[in-house]
């Protein structure tokens, strides 16, 4: 699926997943869209380097990462005012803080037209 001019991409996407193979599913997807450069981190520890050597037009945060969450990599893209989704496999029942309330979520699995969507809408170019 090819991205209509409907809404502009990322340049860079930053995807947070500790499941290798729905990291690179994001990744082909993301890439198939038009995306120019994707990053992918599978923890905490490695997406704040990975954020600080060269900060992502949009960023997807899986919420639930082993033995971890990802809040505080949505505290900091929050504070460069990184626009980013949360992705999760828990539906509703996935507790955000009040402060992440409003950001986007997308369910595990996503369609690529959600996907798409949420990129287009949120992401700004250029980062």
């Amino acid at each position: 699926m090819q991205a209509s001019s409907a809404g502009a991409l990322p340049d860079d996407v930053l995807i947070v997943e500790d499941d290798p193979i729905i990291a690179l599913d994001f990744e082909d997807r993301i890439l198939g869209f038009g995306v120019k450069a994707v990053r992918t981190a599978g923890n905490v520890a490695r997406a704040l380097v990975v954020i600080a050597e060269r900060p992502p037009g949009f960023a997807l945060l899986d919420v639930g990462l082993v033995g971890e969450n990802s809040l505080a990599i949505a505290a900091r893209l929050d504070a460069l005012k990184i626009p980013f989704a949360f992705v999760t496999g828990y539906g509703a029942d996935t507790k955000i803080p009040p402060a992440f309330a409003r950001r986007p979520r997308l369910p595990k699995p996503c369609s690529s037209d959600a996907l798409l969507a949420v990129l287009q809408r949120h992401a700004v170019r250029g980062g």
